[in-house]
Formats: structure tokens, sequence, C-alpha cells
């Protein structure tokens, strides 16, 4: 073989990338490329813009400044990524014909509509005898690599864990190396030199999302070293939102600025010498794997549909109620206000604490009545760190109708999910500064504070804050009877 074209998709890294790998061991010249997918990126370009008519999205912005990172270390090579803006069914084969490469590496991607364009992509290259080779990269172990004893796929997390830890061997955390002979990384041919696309010029505006979240495998190690000095703490702090628990590492996990090998190998090398804080994040880097293989085998879960089919049977709220009730869930008016301080953190930043997604998702469905899919396409538009099987995962996990959700009878108390992991009040007064002044006691839960205290923290339920749009306990009885077409609410059950 002479030469390879690497298309990136999201693994936006030059180093330990399968893909990247194989092209460099198999060409003499290789060339990497990228393509702002006009399927993917049209879509956000709905709804509201700025003053120059470009939309604001902290994900694109990300990707073009680690795309940048990526160029300037192709160039210092001799030679640059290529990046188009258009549709990769019809971009991939022309960069690849006029390069005149035997064959186009990438690594496989597990979401339907990605399958679909990938497959049209090949038999586009085999026209042309050129050849698509594609590899796991984003994760350990994907597809039917964990099964069961019966040689079935898991849907329950703990078994599929053990599992997964049993099956695990060194060669599977082994990084692929990455280095290129003098010269193989072939200069970019003049007519293929377009210049970089600008964010401007595919309709979006930047967002100074690296002053917070600095992008590219650079900002995704930093990160983790600053995150390698806490993890043994992990365990303690991670479901407290006011303190510094979380890793912050996975909006580049999920746009592969970051290896997924890396990161497992030092946490599972952290848990063998008895890192609790590594055993319990290595865990939620396994329900990463695990939420892959789902979606993998159950491909339908992308369209909506509950992994629990008996589910999709629930009658959720309609009408106008639900949609003043699903703006003020947006909008962080609830009136709890863990619950809308976990909303502003998302629609300020892109980014909400794990701990807070559980709540707020719990809150929807079972406070509100709404529909998991809702809340999930919310999150699929804000989200820096989306990830399709993850999020859709997530949501049918809160909503009990996906695979090891809670059970339909566990719903999360907001007030006392408030006085749990923010004792003090600090996450909500960050967020909700208008009540500031309320006491630890009263913060959780305004409404029930006396008069004399909101006078004077200069709170007018209603005008300064919004009253509570539901009231918990009432909500609770009437999502046990909404649940009830999925499974008769027991005596028991009820007194939960």
């Amino acid at each position: 073989m002479q030469k390879a074209l690497v298309w990136l998709r999201r693994d936006l890294r030059l180093y330990d990338n399968a893909a990247l790998h194989y092209a460099l061991k198999e060409a003499e010249q290789v060339w990497l490329t990228f393509v702002f997918d006009t399927d993917i990126l049209k879509p956000l370009l709905k709804g509201e813009l700025d003053t120059n008519g470009l939309k604001h999205d902290r994900r694109v912005d990300f990707i073009w400044q680690g795309l940048k990172q990526i160029d300037d270390e192709l160039r210092n090579q001799g030679g640059g990524l290529i990046v188009r803006f258009g549709q990769p069914t019809e971009c991939i084969p022309e960069i690849a014909k006029e390069l005149g490469v035997n064959t186009v590496f990438t690594n496989h991607d597990y979401e339907p509509s990605a399958i679909e364009r990938d497959e049209t992509v090949r038999v586009q290259l085999e026209k042309q005898n050129i050849g698509f080779e594609t590899f796991k990269d984003q994760v350990i172990f994907e597809k039917k690599e964990i099964l069961t004893n019966s040689n079935t796929v898991f849907s329950i997390f703990t078994p599929y864990k053990n599992n997964w830890l049993k099956t695990l061997q060194e060669k599977d955390l082994a990084a692929y190396e990455c280095n290129p002979k003098p010269g193989q990384i072939a200069g970019i041919p003049k007519k293929l030199s377009a210049p970089f696309p600008s964010l401007e010029s595919m309709g979006f505006c930047p967002t100074g999302i690296e002053s917070y979240l600095p992008p590219g495998s650079e900002g995704g190690q930093a990160f983790l070293e600053d995150f390698l000095h806490r993890i043994d703490q992990y365990q303690v702090g991670r479901d407290f939102p006011a303190i510094k628990g979380v890793s912050y590492l996975s909006t580049h996990l999920r746009f592969g600025m970051l290896s997924i090998r890396g990161l497992v190998r030092e946490a599972h090398r952290r848990m063998l010498a008895g890192s609790m804080g590594a055993t319990i994040w290595l865990s939620e880097l396994i329900w990463r794997d695990f939420y892959f293989m789902i979606l993998s085998n159950h491909p339908r879960l992308a369209k909506g549909a509950s992994f629990k089919p008996d589910y999709d049977n629930i009658a959720w709220e309609s009408g106008t109620t639900a949609k003043k009730l699903f703006t003020a869930w947006c909008e962080g008016k609830t009136g709890y206000p863990l619950v809308d301080a976990a909303m502003h953190q998302l629609n300020q930043s892109g980014y909400m604490h794990n701990r807070l997604r559980m709540v707020v998702a719990s809150f929807l469905t079972k406070d509100l009545g709404i529909d998991w899919r809702w809340g999930e396409a919310y999150f699929a538009e804000h989200l820096n760190d989306f990830e399709l099987s993850s999020n859709n995962g997530g949501w049918q996990w809160a909503s009990s109708s996906g695979c090891d959700a809670q059970p339909y009878f566990r719903i999360f108390n907001p007030i006392t999910q408030s006085q749990k992991f923010d004792p003090e009040g600090k996450f909500i007064r960050r967020y909700l500064p208008q009540l500031d002044k309320l006491s630890k006691k009263s913060i959780h839960a305004p409404w029930e504070a006396g008069h004399i205290e909101l006078e004077a923290a200069g709170i007018l339920l209603g005008r300064d804050y919004p009253l509570p749009v539901v009231n918990h306990d009432e909500a609770r009885k009437k999502t046990l009877v909404r649940y009830s077409v999925v499974k008769k609410v027991t005596s028991e059950d009820s007194a939960t």
C-alpha cells in the first residue's frame, strides 16, 4: 500500500488512535481529514441566532478549536488537516479519489445513522477500487464482546461489569503507537488546500468555551493531570456539585481528544493498588461501554423506543399544561432550587453535574409527568458532552423505562436531594444569587421559609423566585398511578 487517508470523526487526537496507527503502519504517505457534517450541523442552526445571524453552539466551537490544534501539529510535520464542510458521503470519496489513496482508515461509530453513513461511504469507495477499513477505538469492549454465560447480550450492569473486568487483559489497554516516519505525513496538494472553514462560514459563532474548557488533547491532558491529584477521593466528592469532586473529562472523552484506553489503564492500575476512588471512577467508564453496547445491540433506542416496551404505554402529560411545565424546567423556574440551579448550570455552561442530571431527570418525568424524550432532546441540544448512548441510557434509567433502571416507584425528592448533596446551599447560591440571603435550612425549599426571613432576604415568591410549579408529594402519587399501566402499584410500593 502506498497512500492512505485517515478520516477523523470522534477521535480528535494524533496519539493512541487505532485508525491512524494502522494507516501509518501500512502506507508510505498518509493524509488526515475531518468533515463538518452538514447533516448534523444544519439541524443545530435552528432556533435563536445572534445579531449576526449566527448560532451559539459550544460543541462546534470546541471541535473547531481542537481541529486547529491537530492542523498545527500536522503542519509542523510537513502536512496539514484537510477540513471540509459538507456531506461525508460525498466529501470522503472525492478527497480519497483526488489523493489517489488505496484505503481510507477510520474508527468505528456505533450510532445507527453513522453506521448507515459509513456503509454508503464504503460502497462509494468500492466503486473507485478504494478500500475502507474501520477499527475499534472509542470503547474497550464493543458490540457482543462481553456476553452472558448463555452467549446473550447483558441488560443488567453489575454482571456486565464483573464479566468486563474478568475479560480485561493488558492488550485491551495497550496504546496504539502513532509516530510517523519523516515525510510520512504528506503535504496537502494545491487542489485540496482550501482554507480551513471558519465557524462563521458554517453559520456558528465563537462561544468562549476555551475560557473554562480548554479544547484538544492539550486541554484534556491538563484536566486529566489535575484529576489524578484528586482521584483517590472521587468516591467521596463525586455526588456534591458545589465541590471539585468529578473528573470533568467527559467532553474531551466524547470527542476523542483523550484516549479511553489511557483513562481505563490509569483507573485500573490505581484500582489494583487499592484506590477506592479509582475503583468507582472505573465503574463509571464501564457504564459508558455498557451503554455503547446496549445501543449497538438495540438500535431501536435511537428512534425513541423504550428499552422496556411496556413503558411506551405510559400516558405522559400533554397539551398546554405540559408545555408550560417543560418550559419552566428548561428555564430553571420550577420553584425547586436544586433543580433550577442545575438547569442554569447547563444553560450557562453546557455542563451539568452527574448527580444533578439524575435529579432533574427524575423531576421532569416523575414530578412533572413529562415524557423523558423531551428531556433527552433538551440535553442533546445543550450538553457539551452529549453522547447518544449515554444520554439515552441515563434518561431511560431515570424514567425507569431502560435496562437496569431504577424502579418506577423510586422517585427522587428534590428537597431531600438538595439537603443531602448541597447541605450549605453553596451550589444553589452560585446559580440562584437571588436566594443567597436565605438560611442553609430555607434555601432548599424557600416556600417553607417564614415571612420574616423572606422579607429580610428581599424575596417575594412569585416575583423574585417562582413558587413551586407542583407539589412533590401530590406529584409522587400521580406518578404511581401513571406508572400503574406498567405494573400495578402494591401497597408496599406505595409506602416506599
